[in-house]
C-alpha cells in the first residue's frame, strides 16, 4: 500500500470533507480514498464480487414487495431521506 500527500484548497477542502460527513465516512482520507479508487476501478473492477448472495436475497425481497403493491419512492423523496439522516447523523457526532 501507498501512502500519498495532496494539498487542496481551502474550498475544496471544505466541500470534501462536507461530502464525507454527508456519506458517512469516518475521515477525509477515507472518503478520498473511496472517490479514486471507484473512479480508478470503473475501466476495469468486475463488480459481481459485490452481489453476494445476501444482497440478492435482500434486493430479491425488496422486488416482491413492490411487486405486491409495496409503497414506492420517488427520487427527490429519497433525497430528501438521505440529507434528513444526513443532518441527523451530524447532530449526533458533532457532541
Amino acid at each position: 500500500m501507498h501512502e500519498i500527500q495532496i494539498q487542496l484548497t481551502e474550498q475544496l477542502y471544505n466541500q470534501a470533507k462536507r461530502r464525507a460527513v454527508e456519506a458517512g465516512f469516518a475521515s477525509l482520507d477515507e472518503y478520498i480514498v473511496d472517490v479514486v479508487s471507484g473512479d480508478v476501478a470503473q475501466e476495469t473492477e468486475d463488480l459481481d464480487h459485490r452481489f453476494t448472495p445476501e444482497l440478492m436475497a435482500h434486493l430479491n425481497q425488496i422486488q416482491e414487495q413492490i411487486k405486491s403493491g409495496a409503497k414506492t419512492y420517488s427520487e427527490e423523496e429519497l433525497d430528501d431521506y438521505l440529507q434528513e439522516r444526513a443532518q441527523q447523523w451530524r447532530e449526533s457526532h458533532t457532541n
